[in-house]
């Protein structure tokens, strides 16, 4: 079976983590390959960060630090510290020493000419995450948030608006600056022509799934694939699981809620959408909506719970498929 799954960051990574658990011992006889959001990328210090293909990267190698669920595991901050001493910022964003290493040898490749899926298949050679790990594209993206500040309307970068900001203030807007003239990235269209079925996990609709879909081709192939495309709600109870998505489906006029997320993707790029066992009541409404819809348990609270959730996701597409 070729599962492709669209990825944001951690949401996305701990789901990847259960899925392979879930296909454990069909390992063999299943590929597995993301297409990962880079629409979060930001250029640092004259490095190249690309925070959510590392944290898949990461996380299926075994080199994440689980806590706070981004960066490395042992992870020290000298040149962090020797930065700030020297006066020079952002000091919001923690790059960490070891994390520090990867963007060096991203950054390098890039400007010797190699596009960022090339970097990426090489990065991952070390990691072996035991994903085929696509960047939606290898030209550049970046999610830019309109908000007011001061009596003065601004966009910023998503990083600033989510790491330093926290999403205190209302988004306005949401733009992937330069997802319109972007090309999925080689192998990107061809995994999902070749595809048995497309997972879309509990990650950001907006600013992570939504980012590579507003690559042109992607939503389109998606929707033309043929095989089943089942969704895992990001929404749980009214509220994100985890960060602060109800601040950008705000921007995007969609309610905080599992029933108004799937009715975000529509009918026509979904098949199956599953909601946590609190929201139940709103399988009717998503199943009005022509997505077939069942109600399960959603918290990634462990390696097992992911797998779970994997497993019933897989389960909801062979029920559509028959």
């Amino acid at each position: 079976m070729r599962i492709l799954v669209l990825a944001g960051g951690i949401g996305g990574a701990r789901f990847l983590r259960g899925l392979q658990k879930a296909v454990g011992g069909d390992a063999a006889d299943t590929a597995v390959t993301v297409i990962g959001n880079t629409g979060d990328d930001i250029h640092l210090f004259g490095l190249k960060v690309c925070p959510d293909l590392d944290t898949v990267m990461y996380t299926l190698g075994g080199g994440i630090n689980e806590e706070q669920g981004w960066g490395r595991t042992d992870e020290t901050f000298q040149v962090k510290s020797e930065l700030a001493a020297y006066g020079v910022g952002p000091d919001w964003f923690g790059l960490g020493d070891r994390d520090f290493a990867t963007h060096i040898v991203r950054t390098q490749m890039l400007a010797a000419g190699y596009p960022l899926s090339a970097v990426t298949e090489a990065l991952c050679a070390r990691w072996n995450p035991g994903v085929r790990l696509l960047p939606m594209s290898d030209d550049r993206v970046e999610t830019h948030v309109a908000v007011e500040m001061d009596g003065e309307r601004k966009v910023i970068h998503f990083q600033e608006y989510w790491v330093r900001l926290r999403a205190s203030v209302p988004a306005e807007a949401v733009v992937p600056v330069g997802a319109e003239q972007a090309k999925p990235a080689p192998g990107v269209l061809e995994a999902i022509a070749s595809a048995d079925v497309i997972l879309f996990p509990p990650s950001n609709p907006v600013v992570s799934i939504g980012t590579i879909l507003a690559v042109p081709g992607i939503r389109e192939a998606i929707a033309e694939a043929g095989v089943p495309v089942v969704g895992l709600s990001p929404i749980v109870g009214g509220a994100p699981v985890r960060g602060m998505a109800d601040k950008v489906l705000a921007a995007v006029g969609v309610e905080a809620t599992a029933a108004a997320v799937a009715q975000h993707y529509g009918s026509g790029l979904l098949d199956g959408w599953l909601v946590d066992t609190v929201d139940a009541g709103a399988v009717a409404e998503v199943e009005e909506a022509g997505i077939r819809c069942r109600a399960v348990p959603l918290l990634m609270t462990d390696v097992d719970a992911a797998a779970e959730m994997a497993r019933r996701a897989l389960e909801l597409a062979e029920e559509v498929r028959t």
